[in-house]
């Protein structure tokens, strides 16, 4: 049976969908992302789909259709945050911090010293094999297979230290930018 999204009918048997099957749609997303907010977001984009495309769940198991598209989200949704990550990774070089410090004040001489002192307090912060994985990347130019090598670790250990440190580093510099705008 084809409903408008006008009918009541079909408002009712959304709304009994929805009641039913939000909350396990929300707590598989959980399980999944491992986040009760992104969860939620997910659980959000999949019922708002179906709100717009009845015809999606029409005349299926809805439950077993449902957790298909929850998986399927959350892998797309995951997919996108890699690759947004390795984008984030590929601009943000620390070899160049004369980018990042670049501003058309007068004073930018002064805030690129403050970055670079900032930069090496930070890595004093950071536990000793994070700093010294992350200083034989960005500033030795190894491979996290030579790293791993030297350091006897495995790739994806180092791989784990590069992305604490730059994660670490990304937060601190922002919030640093920020504030020498002002």
């Amino acid at each position: 049976m084809k409903y408008s999204v006008n009918t009541e009918a079909y408002r009712t048997e959304f709304e009994e969908i929805f009641i039913q099957y939000f909350p396990k749609v929300k707590a598989f997303a959980a399980i999944l992302l491992k986040s009760e907010q992104e969860a939620e977001d997910v659980a959000q984009d999949i019922f708002v789909k179906l709100w717009e495309q009845p015809d999606l769940w029409e005349g299926y198991l809805v439950r077993n259709y449902l957790y298909t598209m929850v998986k399927n989200h959350v892998f797309n949704r995951i997919k996108r945050k890699n690759i947004e990550f390795k984008y984030i990774n590929s601009q943000m070089n620390l070899h160049s911090l004369d980018e990042i410090a670049e501003f058309k004040d007068p004073l930018s001489e002064i805030y690129h010293e403050e970055l670079q002192l900032l930069l090496k307090l930070s890595l004093e912060q950071m536990p000793d094999k994070r700093r010294q994985v992350f200083e034989m990347s960005r500033f030795q130019d190894l491979s996290n297979h030579e790293i791993a090598e030297k350091l006897n670790l495995s790739v994806r250990t180092v791989e784990q230290h590069i992305y604490l440190a730059l994660k670490e580093l990304k937060k601190l510099f922002l919030i640093a930018i920020f504030l020498m705008k002002f």
